[in-house]
């Protein structure tokens, strides 16, 4: 009995996976709003260098030279990440999701060139409560390869 229960679970695992669930919708604030990212929501899964809370604030992306520089390099780090997707990038704006390696969680993260030599940054997780500090984590992978990536061009 206890077999077929257990068996009946991996079952609805399966195709919640396979139906997409893990995914959600994406949020409708996401984008750039009277020149700001959108706020990290009330839950712990969100990090962001506009954040008022110390506890969802990082410092944002810095950088030297030109912008557009600065821009091609960001999005060739995006572009060597795993399992991160493009969106949208504009001139001054740049959205990129990540999924996770086994259930396929969604996170987006949003960069904003602002004022010259900052790029304001926002990584959330679309559904969930807590997510073990993998958006931070992230935003300092990011950092740091972004660093290398303009030291060496």
């Amino acid at each position: 009995m206890r077999m077929k229960q257990w068996r009946g679970g991996l079952a609805a695992i399966a195709i919640l996976i396979a139906g997409g669930c893990s995914e959600g919708p994406s949020p409708m604030s996401l984008g750039v709003n009277q020149g700001q990212l959108a706020p990290c929501p009330d839950s712990p899964n969100c990090v962001s260098s506009q954040a008022a809370d110390e506890n969802r604030w990082v410092h944002p992306l810095r950088y030297q030279g030109e912008r557009a520089r600065a821009r091609a390099q960001l999005l060739a780090v995006l572009d060597g990440m795993d399992r991160a997707e493009i969106v949208q990038a504009d001139e001054s704006y740049i959205h990129a999701q990540f999924r996770s390696a086994v259930f396929g969680f969604v996170d987006d993260v949003e960069f904003l060139f602002d004022s010259p030599g900052f790029i304001q940054v926002r990584s959330a997780a679309r559904i969930g409560y807590y997510d073990f500090g993998v958006n931070r984590e992230r935003v300092e992978r990011i950092r740091v390869r972004f660093a290398e990536a303009m030291e060496e061009s």
